[in-house]
């Protein structure tokens, strides 16, 4: 049955959104988001974490909307020239967005709404912006049902949008931020700006609300994986809010996503500081004369390397960048690939690592 309820303005009152069991799992999330925020800061090169977390939340909230893909093909893509699949193209256009956002929120500290527009025009590659149009509802895949009908009028959209993003922007709030985060996703997703994208936007803009609120530094947290894990969990959970108005569980859910996301994200973090240390400690021993800590950082920064990217990287002929990457690959730190015309690097042990959720 379609319910068709009108969609509160921010905030929702308190008492339902900040209940003793919600602050208290708001006080597990938050500890462990700490802690991310302070392990990720002992790793030397930042790059080498973004890069790799950021691809692997493209790769996992494009699966939430059905764009399957694997991390061999991303990396190829990025590596190489070759034609692209449309998925591949569609997952590496949300990493892209990704640092977009990351990029605004750096240079603004807040958003605006042309910034929302442009985020999810980078994602989608179309001019559609905002819905003009009525008629757009949200149906169950599998028996067309609809299960929610959000605001149809523009003038309405763009009321809650303005709505929405004077509460995004407002760091200085007396409930916790943790607990605003899952508020303001839920009220992104429940206006459904765009024609397309809103789920992806919705989960940029997660990542970007942490950094605006000094949570995390870089953008290297990020609840897809978690959600692709109780998917139907999730949208039972928003469907309940947009129905009947209760938080509870939804709040729950969001802040439990967080704490277990920042705890996996921790270990993987610790598993690449630990091979890149080995990693140097190889390269050391074995090619003493080629050695050099850019080069070894460049390998985690690009998990699939080749040589033009020595030869930026490091200022040196092609000659000097192939034979670097050749004796690499001979004292097992890299596995060579044929790419169509281009040969590749693989840092196998860092792919294990990142294949790993």
């Amino acid at each position: 049955m379609n319910l068709i309820k009108k969609l509160d303005k921010l905030p929702p009152t308190r008492e339902k959104v900040e209940t003793i069991e919600i602050l208290r799992q708001a006080t597990k999330a938050a500890n462990a988001l700490g802690e991310l925020k302070g392990i990720a800061k002992t790793i030397p090169n930042q790059a080498m974490l973004i890069n790799a977390v950021v691809l692997q939340e493209a790769k996992d909230s494009s699966e939430i909307e059905n764009i399957i893909t694997t991390q061999d093909e991303l990396y190829k893509a990025i590596a190489t020239k070759g034609k692209q699949t449309e998925q591949v193209k569609e997952v590496i256009n949300y990493r892209k967005a990704i640092f977009t956002g990351y990029d605004l929120i750096q240079e603004q500290g807040f958003l605006r709404m042309k910034d929302l527009e442009v985020i999810q025009k980078t994602i989608v590659e179309n001019n559609a912006g905002i819905r003009s149009m009525a008629g757009t509802v949200l149906k169950n895949n599998k028996t067309g049902e609809v299960v929610y009908t959000p605001p149809q009028e523009k003038e309405e959209i763009l009321y809650l949008l303005n709505n929405f993003l004077e509460h995004f922007n407002l760091t200085q709030n007396d409930l916790s931020p943790l607990i605003n985060l899952a508020i303001l996703h839920y009220q992104f997703e429940s206006i459904h700006p765009f024609y397309d994208g809103n789920g992806r936007t919705g989960r940029i803009l997660n990542i970007l609300y942490l950094m605006l609120n000094g949570l995390l530094d870089i953008p290297i947290l990020y609840l897809s994986s978690y959600v692709n894990e109780n998917k139907s969990e999730y949208y039972r959970l928003l469907n309940k809010v947009n129905r009947i108005d209760e938080w509870d569980e939804y709040i729950l859910y969001i802040l439990r996503a967080i704490e277990i996301t920042s705890k996996r994200t921790i270990e993987k973090i610790n598993s690449i500081k630990d091979l890149l240390n080995e990693t140097i400690i190889i390269a050391q021993e074995n090619e003493p004369k080629i050695y050099r800590k850019e080069l070894v950082e460049l390998l985690f920064e690009q998990p699939y390397s080749k040589i033009d990217f020595v030869v930026k990287r490091l200022n040196v002929e092609r000659k000097a960048a192939s034979r670097y990457l050749n004796k690499l690959e001979k004292i097992g730190i890299l596995k060579s690939q044929k790419v169509g015309r281009e040969i590749i690097y693989m840092n196998k042990e860092l792919i294990k690592i990142l294949k790993k959720h």
